[in-house]
C-alpha cells in the first residue's frame, strides 16, 4: 500500500461530499476546527478497543443506538438525558438476558451528517442541493439554506462538545433514577400479549439491583461509573482529518471526533476516499455491509477490506455491521460469516435490523415495522448459532422521545398512527417504548442456554 498521510484520501474519489461553493471558507473553516481541543481521548479509544475485542469472542455485548441524524436543534438537556436513560435501560435488561457485559456506544455527540443518494433535490419550487445534515446546511427547502456552509462545521463541533460535557457530567453524578425500573416508563407492558413476561423480567432486574445495593451498602449509581461511547458515521471528510490528531506517547494517528466511527454501505468502495482515511487511524472502526453485491461477491469484497483495515489483526479493531433486511438475511448472513472466517481474522459482528427494513407508506411517509426490524434480529441470532459464530452487538436508530415513527410494538402503531408525532428529517427511529419492548425481546432470545 501506498503511505498514509491525514491527506491522503484528498487522492482519492471521495463520494457523499457537499459542494462547498467557498473553497476559500472552507480551508479557514477546517483550520479553525484543527486547532479546537480534540472531543475525546486516546485512552478512552483504546480502552473502547479492548472491550470490543472481548465482544468480538462472545465476552461482552455492543448496545449502539441513537439518532439517525441528529439535529443541531435538539442539543438540549432533555433530549440527551432520554437519549441516555434508554441506552442505559436497554443494556440493563440485555446484561439481564445476555448474562454478558454489555458496551454502551451512542450514536450521537457528531451524528450530524448523512449521506444523500442524489446531490440535489427536485421540488416544484425547484432544484436545490439536497439536505446532507445539519453539519453541512439547512432542511429547508431555499437557497440560503441549502447552501453547503463549511462554518457549521463548527457549530456540529460546539454542539457535540456540549452534549459529551453533559453525558460526562451526568455519568460522573450518577444517575440512580435511570438504573431502576420502578421509574422507568412501562405503560407500554400491558398492550402486549406477552405482558407477563416483560413484567417478570422487570422485576427481576429490580430484584437484582436492590440485592446488590443491600450487599454493598451503597446505591448502584455510585458502585462504579458507567462507560458511555460516541459513535457516528465518519461521512464529512474534511470534519473527521481536521479532528485527526498525533498523540503523545502513543503511535499513529487518532480520529478525536468520536470513539467509535464508521463507513456506511454507500462509502465502502476500497479505492475509495473514505477507506483511504480509516485505514490509517488508531480508533476501532466499523464498516456497514449490505446487498449491495451477491452473497457470492461478498467473500471478494470482505477479503479486501479486512486487508486494508485491519492488517495486523489487532483485537477490537474492526467490526462488520450487517444491515440486509429481514427477507435477505438468511441468504446473505451466512456467507459474511464464512467469509469473515476465511480471512482467519477475527472481526466483530454485529446486526442493524433498521436500514434494511425502510419502506413507504401509501401516503408517502417513510417507515419501519417493529415485526421487520425484530424479524432480521431473531433469524441473524439463529444464523449465527447455527453458524457457530458471535452475534457481538446490535445497531438501532433509536430515541429516548415518544415519537411516531416506526409502526408497530406492543401499542400496536399504524400508519395513520405516523402523523401523531413523526419528527425524523431523515430516516425512522424506534421510539422509547418501542426501544425497550426490542431489548426484552432479544434479551430472551439470547439468554444462553444450559
Amino acid at each position: 500500500m501506498t503511505e498514509w498521510s491525514n491527506d491522503s484520501w484528498r487522492n482519492k474519489s471521495a463520494t457523499h461530499q457537499p459542494a462547498y461553493p467557498d473553497q476559500d471558507a472552507l480551508t479557514e473553516a477546517t483550520g479553525e476546527l484543527a486547532a479546537m481541543p480534540p472531543l475525546v481521548t486516546s485512552w478512552e479509544i483504546e480502552a473502547l478497543k479492548q472491550q470490543l475485542a472481548q465482544a468480538a469472542v462472545g465476552q461482552r455485548f455492543l448496545l449502539q443506538g441513537g439518532d439517525c441524524a441528529e439535529s443541531f436543534s435538539e442539543c438540549t438537556s432533555s433530549v440527551i438525558i432520554n437519549k441516555l436513560k434508554i441506552l442505559l435501560q436497554m443494556s440493563l435488561v440485555l446484561v439481564h438476558g445476555t448474562h454478558r457485559r454489555v458496551i454502551r456506544v451512542g450514536r450521537f455527540a457528531g451524528q450530524y451528517a448523512k449521506p444523500r443518494s442524489s446531490d440535489t433535490e427536485v421540488r416544484d419550487e425547484g432544484t436545490l442541493p439536497s439536505y446532507y445534515g445539519d453539519i453541512v446546511n439547512r432542511p429547508a427547502f431555499d437557497e440560503r439554506s441549502r447552501t453547503p456552509d463549511p462554518w457549521r462545521m463548527l457549530r456540529g463541533y460546539e454542539r457535540s462538545a456540549l452534549t459529551l460535557n453533559f453525558i460526562r457530567s451526568l455519568i460522573d453524578g450518577g444517575f440512580a433514577d435511570l438504573h431502576h425500573p420502578e421509574y422507568w416508563q412501562l405503560d407500554f407492558v400491558d398492550h402486549s400479549s406477552r405482558a407477563t413476561e416483560f413484567h417478570e423480567i422487570v422485576e427481576s432486574i429490580g430484584e437484582s439491583l436492590r440485592f446488590m445495593e443491600t450487599l454493598s451498602g451503597i446505591s448502584v449509581a455510585d458502585i462504579s461509573r458507567v462507560d458511555f461511547y460516541t459513535s457516528h458515521e465518519g461521512l464529512l471528510l474534511p470534519y473527521e482529518s481536521a479532528l485527526t490528531r498525533c498523540v503523545p506517547r502513543r503511535h499513529g494517528w487518532y480520529n478525536l471526533s468520536t470513539h467509535f466511527p464508521w463507513i456506511g454501505m454507500r462509502t465502502a468502495g476500497i479505492d475509495d476516499a473514505h477507506v483511504e482515511f480509516f485505514r490509517g487511524i488508531r480508533n476501532p472502526v466499523a464498516v456497514k455491509v449490505g446487498p449491495s453485491v451477491s452473497p457470492s461477491e461478498l467473500p471478494a469484497v470482505v477479503e479486501q477490506l479486512v486487508d486494508v483495515l485491519h492488517p495486523d489483526d489487532e483485537p477490537g479493531r474492526l467490526t462488520f455491521i450487517h444491515r440486509f433486511g429481514h427477507q435477505r438475511v438468511t441468504e446473505y448472513l451466512p456467507a459474511l460469516i464464512e467469509a469473515v472466517r476465511a480471512t482467519g481474522r477475527t472481526v466483530l459482528l454485529v446486526c442493524d435490523p433498521m436500514h434494511g427494513n425502510t419502506l413507504t407508506t401509501d401516503s408517502g411517509i417513510k417507515t419501519r415495522r417493529f415485526e421487520d426490524i425484530l424479524s432480521e434480529l431473531e433469524q441473524a441470532i439463529d444464523i449465527h448459532a447455527s453458524c457457530e459464530s458471535v452475534l457481538g452487538g446490535v445497531h438501532f436508530e433509536l430515541t429516548g422521545e415518544n415519537v411516531t415513527e416506526c409502526t408497530g410494538g406492543a401499542r400496536g402503531l399504524t400508519d395513520d398512527d405516523l402523523r401523531d408525532g413523526y419528527r425524523s428529517l431523515v430516516d425512522p427511529r424506534l421510539n422509547y417504548e418501542q426501544a425497550l419492548e426490542m431489548a426484552m425481546l432479544i434479551a430472551r432470545r439470547l439468554a444462553p442456554t444450559v
